[in-house]
């Protein structure tokens, strides 16, 4: 098992949903998150005052998904979130040790 950790546009959220329903993975945890990557932030303009942001608000996705899945999810939601600017995010894997479903006491890729 492994776990994906998406960061992306907030505005993508839906997009990306979609696209890893149609994988048939039933489970996602979001976060509200701000960062930056490479862009260092950005300025706006607001009523005439420039600002710097340094932080920029993202999303923050958890998915667990089986092995078999990994390369599939992570295609999906490149695909899904790209619009080929900075700033449209990474997909982090890592390894998932074990997973336990409360409820039912299920473990491993059962619990997913």
């Amino acid at each position: 098992m492994k776990l994906i950790i998406a960061i992306i546009k907030p505005h993508k959220l839906d997009d990306v949903r979609d696209a890893i329903g149609a994988l048939d993975i039933s489970g996602m945890t979001v976060t509200e998150v701000r960062g930056y990557g490479r862009q260092r932030g950005h300025t706006e303009i607001y009523r005439g005052a420039e600002y710097e942001i340094s932080y920029v608000p993202k999303l923050k996705l958890e998915i667990a998904v089986p092995q078999s899945k990994v390369d599939l999810t992570m295609d999906a939601i490149r695909e899904a979130a790209t619009e080929g600017k900075i700033g449209d995010g990474k997909i982090f894997v890592l390894d998932l040790e074990a997973a336990v479903r409360v409820r039912t006491g299920e473990v491993g890729e059962n619990a997913l």
